[in-house]
């Protein structure tokens, strides 16, 4: 088996800022902080442990590049790729969208840098250079629709790296599985119609965006039930993410028969991460892992392409990555140190309202 790897020095370069999350304002009360919350020493640090362990040498790499323009434009608006490129050329750079994305000078060919780095990725994954693979590439994506950045996601990496698999490797039907804390509502978004793409997004319920993620969503008129969402309940550990996959997850993949899976791989769930409240730790990314490759065994041979999303925790972060990139390589190389305190916490038994969240789901969006 063969496993490729992104990884760009640029993509640790990535400039968010000091405000925290908005940007200071002393009037508001709102003080300067060393970094934004979405700085990039988590992937920074995931990075220098896959090649301090070791890892590295058991996965082959893929060279990342900028996506193009055409490549950009399958997914977004010209008028937001006009804009990007207009603030990235100023002295302080500009913002995503949101008010909350800043990014700094030279911040636009980093992003097209990150989907260019998916789509390298998925090229490798669908042409069988590699078995599977993990792009580690920042900023993240999946928040950003066709018309605008927000929540720290300048470019849809994921959406640009599927529509390219679509558009110019032949891949017909596409599963994008989204594990990211918060829901993949851009990603949904751009192929909220099209039925040969099903979007599948497991998040904590009510996180971000506000009023984002309702079980409810299903697709749009002309491809219903091509989108499938599992509010999580705050608090879900372990056993509830891995219930998840197992009762609704892995059956949507197997009824759905893609030709390609990829995963938005945020890291955001953690145990540690201070943008949200769930309790998953290295062994839940680890089993959530195991069971997509296996399915993607049966209905796509084994092509999946995993990209990076959020993850907030510089501390653990790099472990729950470690432990999914060992599990796409099937090595073992390094135990996670934290799990000791991350694995003895409470909450990580399937409790019974989580339970009827997943059956809920599975009752809503799989076949009798």
């Amino acid at each position: 088996m063969s496993t490729g790897y992104v990884w760009h020095e640029l993509f640790g370069w990535v400039d968010s800022g000091s405000g925290g999350l908005f940007p200071a304002d002393p009037a508001a009360g709102l003080q300067p902080i060393g970094h934004h919350v979405a700085h990039a020493d988590t992937k920074r640090r995931l990075h220098e442990l896959v090649a301090v362990s070791g890892l590295i040498g058991h996965l082959e790499r893929v060279e990342a590049r900028h996506a193009t323009e055409e490549e950009v434009l399958r997914v977004h608006t010209p008028e937001h790729v006009g804009r990007l490129r207009r603030e990235s050329t100023l002295p302080k750079g500009g913002d995503a969208g949101d008010g909350i994305s800043p990014f700094g000078k030279g911040g636009y060919e980093i992003a097209a840098l990150a989907a260019g780095g998916a789509i390298e990725l998925v090229e490798a994954v669908v042409t069988g250079r590699v078995d599977n693979g993990y792009a580690l590439v920042h900023p993240c994506g999946h928040h950003a629709p066709a018309h605008t950045g927000m929540g720290f996601c300048m470019l849809n990496n994921v959406a640009i790296a599927v529509a390219h698999a679509r558009a110019a490797l032949g891949v017909r039907r596409v599963a994008v599985v989204d594990w990211d804390v918060h829901h993949g509502n851009g990603t949904q978004s751009v192929f909220w119609d099209e039925p040969d793409v099903l979007t599948l997004s497991v998040h904590q319920d009510g996180c971000f965006p506000p009023g984002s993620g309702h079980l409810t969503e299903r697709g749009g008129p002309s491809a219903p039930g091509s989108a499938i969402n599992i509010p999580m309940p705050p608090g879900t550990g372990d056993f509830g993410y891995l219930y998840a996959f197992e009762r609704v997850v892995v059956p949507a993949l197997r009824a759905f028969a893609p030709e390609l899976i990829v995963v938005a791989s945020g890291f955001d769930p953690g145990a540690m991460d201070p943008l949200a409240r769930q309790l998953v730790t290295s062994r839940g990314f680890r089993g959530m892992t195991e069971q997509v490759l296996q399915v993607a065994a049966e209905v796509c041979d084994g092509r999946v392409a995993m990209v990076q999303e959020g993850g907030y925790s510089p501390f653990y972060v790099p472990f729950c990555g470690h432990a999914v990139i060992e599990t796409l390589a099937g090595v073992k190389v390094l135990d996670d140190a934290l799990f000791p305190v991350v694995g003895g916490m409470t909450g990580h038994d399937l409790a019974p309202h989580q339970k009827a969240l997943v059956d809920e789901v599975a009752a809503l969006v799989l076949p009798a």
